[in-house]
């Protein structure tokens, strides 16, 4: 079974920048597509962006033009580059298979504010 340890969260502020790591462990193959969630409070958890194991990369509206998918596949690791971040963009972030879902990681915590 694959397990997923997101990192590289943290409090930034309205229009800053952040880097999230997503390192995937305990599988002996390499997941066709791999996505990064997202869940704010109170809301339901959200795919923000996905990306093929050839790096064809699709997003959700809300972050597209923003965040950047990216992965790392020698390393078993997607990334995903967080620029102009908004208040609305606070939530904690996942990574995972896309769509066949494996067990959830920890999260990381992204929190905007001024």
């Amino acid at each position: 079974q694959v397990q997923f340890v997101e990192s590289g969260g943290d409090l930034v502020q309205p229009g800053g920048s952040l880097r999230l790591s997503c390192a995937a462990s305990g599988s002996s193959f390499t997941i066709y597509v791999m996505g990064w969630y997202r869940q704010a409070p109170g809301k339901q958890r959200e795919l923000v962006a996905r990306i093929t194991i050839g790096g064809s990369t699709n997003y959700a509206d809300s972050v597209k033009g923003r965040f950047t998918i990216s992965r790392d596949n020698a390393k078993n690791t997607v990334y995903l580059q967080l620029n102009s971040l908004k208040p609305e963009d606070t939530a904690v972030y996942y990574c995972n298979a896309v769509p066949n879902l494996r067990a959830w990681g920890q999260g990381t915590q992204v929190t905007v504010s001024s």
